[in-house]
């Protein structure tokens, strides 16, 4: 295989500027696009599940299509979806902490 060059990641370069242009205003994610998938730029944002969820809604990605599991012991909440923006493909990222469960109180009228 050849080695790939900076012109071979002009999809996902190009969707970061167009990214930049349009949604600003959204919170700032990590940013990482590699030779390896040429196409595809990752945006990944942690410990904001509502910084996800704003991106996901720019970026026009159906919710339904969110794929959630945890990682690290049961400590972090994952989410992951696929999208397209601007000839790229985009592969959106949130991790967060998962939530403790409240304890139940005594007499509480809880079903045990």
């Amino acid at each position: 295989m050849n080695a790939r060059t900076l012109s071979d990641l002009t999809a996902p370069l190009t969707a970061l500027i167009v990214l930049d242009t349009k949604f600003s205003h959204l919170p700032a994610p990590n940013v990482d696009f590699c030779p390896v998938y040429p196409h595809r730029l990752r945006l990944s944002l942690h410990d904001d599940l509502g910084a996800f969820e704003a991106w996901r809604e720019a970026l026009n990605i159906d919710p339904a299509t969110v794929v959630h599991r945890v990682q690290g012991g049961g400590g972090t909440l994952v989410l992951k979806v696929h999208g397209h923006f601007a000839s790229a493909d985009i592969e959106l990222v949130g991790f967060a902490p998962v939530p403790e469960l409240e304890p139940v109180a005594a007499g509480s009228g809880a079903v045990s």
